[in-house]
């Protein structure tokens, strides 16, 4: 299947037929601790975004657009995860940490279109959240099921399109000199740093799409909280300004962490390649996905009753 996508993608430019990834650390005690360590972490993920997705499916009490959006985010870093760390997992414990070239373009496909689609969802959960709080008459009238589906299937477009056309971009670019990736995945930033053709071109376009796919979707958050923060200030009961406030803390949390990692990673120069880059990516690949699900679940009564209902359910019926 990885030799066809190949193929789709403009057959091999590069003159090399894998890539070399060296993760964090090249010392095996390091790659036996690490492997421990990730293994946890994919665990901990899978099993605790699978959750939220199942008890957000089978509860009709969090049938509402803001567990729609916040299921459809849980399966996005699910599928983000599965997508880099099994091979990273291997690599750990493997004298052989190639991977092939169109397996390696195969993983940069769905890092850049996940990341993009997770960008979109937190926007069109901010959005939510600004119509719940700003406009709670209208609610329910415009955030109807059509509208949600809508929203969602625009995000799963662009964000699908928009790694397809880098994927297509990268294609093209001829790889002569080291194979070596100092990263646990296939990251665009680094593949451009081995390059031998000139990439200056597919620089700026990268830079100019993933800018307008990245600030459009933050600015859509900002301006949402500005509103949300004056709305919240004009209501006169504490109580009432403290539960307006707690419907949108665990989206603050959550995009406070997507975006800060991210930055690390992103908004910087091109010819930077160090090792706080290369734990930056861990970041924002493997520990925000984990830690989606504690933030969304730890304080929402909502989410704790469905997770009960689904975990107690799931033992009652083992027993009977």
């Amino acid at each position: 299947m990885l030799q066809t996508v190949g193929e789709m993608f403009g057959g091999n430019q590069s003159g090399v037929s894998d890539f070399i990834l060296l993760g964090i650390s090249e010392s095996p005690e390091d790659q036996r601790v690490l492997f421990g360590m990730f293994l946890s972490m994919y665990l901990v993920t899978v099993v605790g975004n699978a959750l939220i997705v199942l008890a957000i499916g089978t509860d009709v009490r969090l049938h509402t657009p803001m567990y729609f959006f916040l299921a459809n985010l849980s399966f996005t870093d699910l599928f983000f995860v599965t997508n880099t760390v099994p091979k990273t997992l291997v690599n750990f414990r493997s004298q052989n940490k190639a991977i092939s070239y169109a397996g390696c373009l195969t993983q940069l496909y769905f890092l850049v279109s996940l990341v993009t689609l997770d960008n979109c969802i937190l926007a069109t959960m901010a959005y939510d959240r600004y119509m719940a709080i700003c406009r709670p008459l209208h609610y329910v009238t415009v955030m109807s099921p059509g509208l949600c589906i809508l929203l969602l299937s625009f995000c799963w477009l662009i964000s699908f399109l928009y790694g397809l056309f880098l994927t297509l971009l990268m294609a093209r670019v001829t790889f002569c000199g080291s194979r070596k990736i100092h990263y646990i995945f296939c990251e665009m930033n680094v593949l451009l740093r081995l390059a031998c053709s000139n990439t200056q071109v597919i620089h700026m376009v990268q830079t100019a799409t993933g800018s307008f796919l990245f600030f459009t979707p933050l600015g859509i958050i900002i301006l949402s909280y500005v509103w949300i923060a004056t709305a919240i200030l004009r209501i006169p009961s504490a109580s009432s300004k403290y539960k307006a406030f707690s419907t949108c803390a665990s989206h603050l949390a959550v995009v406070s962490l997507f975006y800060g990692t991210l930055s690390m990673v992103y908004l910087k120069p091109l010819e930077t390649d160090s090792m706080k880059d290369s734990v930056a990516t861990v970041m924002y690949a493997v520990v925000t996905p984990m830690m989606n699900p504690f933030i969304y679940s730890l304080r929402n009564k909502d989410m704790h009753g469905a997770l009960g209902r689904l975990l107690l359910g799931k033992a009652f019926q083992r027993f009977t």
